[in-house]
């Protein structure tokens, strides 16, 4: 295929990937908003009026960094795994595989509709949020980065879960028991500062700690991770599930049985 070819075939997958979770809106855009908007009544105003400040912030501007970011994690991975395990289950798969499409291009494309619904429900958020907090940017090259390489992560890793699941109840496994406990023990609602030196040190091996960490120093210029180190995190876990996705592909692994 030419480069033309390849980029019009990226294109068609991104534009079905995006219509697709936009024409439901409801159902995928909506009920993020609607949960940040009660996280942000319960914990923000009800319980953080009664709590201290956190490094120089309210509490309820403080979580406003890991809430939003925390939309953008759970719908980029929500779309892809979604998408390519009803691909795997319709055998519409099976057209893409054999045409003289590279897989790369397959890749992308579902990878970019999940990049794309986690931005649209980010920016939902994040206008969302407006209305709790008096929200800033500190820095709009790191907060756009991380916001991006997330989704980039978290698509990736929907990737692969849809790969090896075999029915649609294996795709709500990995969300239900490893991306949901991660996600909140990532230090949304505090500062790691706060816990006890052993529970500091473990929770140095969560990665979504570094992206959380990263984003708010992106908006509120504070953060508990050195931010060339939460980078470096981010890229060598996207690196490494880009190379194992394609892995995957390329070996026809859960799609040729």
């Amino acid at each position: 295929m030419t480069l033309r070819q390849q980029l019009i075939a990226l294109y068609t997958i991104t534009v079905r990937e995006f219509l697709r979770f936009i024409r439901i809106w409801i159902q995928t855009v909506l009920p993020p908003a609607i949960t940040v908007a009660l996280y942000f009544i319960i914990f923000g105003q009800l319980i953080g009026s009664q709590l201290s400040d956190i490094d120089g912030y309210s509490y309820m501007d403080y979580i406003v960094p890991g809430l939003i970011l925390m939309s953008v994690i759970s719908n980029s991975y929500a779309n892809v795994v979604s998408s390519f395990f009803s691909a795997k289950f319709h055998k519409s798969i099976e057209e893409m595989l054999i045409s003289p499409l590279p897989n790369y291009i397959i890749l992308g494309g579902f990878v970019a509709g999940g990049i794309a619904r986690g931005l649209v429900v980010g920016v939902v958020v994040t206008a969302v949020s407006m209305f709790f907090s008096d929200l800033s940017i500190h820095s709009y090259g790191v907060t756009f980065a991380v916001f991006f390489l997330t989704a980039v992560l978290f698509s990736l890793a929907g990737f692969i879960n849809a790969v090896y699941a075999k029915s649609f109840d294996d795709i709500s496994i990995i969300p239900t028991f490893v991306l949901t406990p991660l996600t909140y023990l990532g230090g949304i609602f505090y500062s790691i500062k706060m816990l006890p030196q052993f529970w500091q040190d473990v929770s140095l091996v969560n990665p979504i700690l570094y992206m959380i960490n990263a984003f708010r120093y992106g908006l509120l210029g504070i953060t508990d991770i050195h931010l060339g180190v939460a980078f470096g995190i981010i890229l060598g876990f996207i690196v490494a599930l880009f190379s194992y996705s394609m892995f995957l592909l390329n070996r026809g692994i859960g799609l040729k049985n």
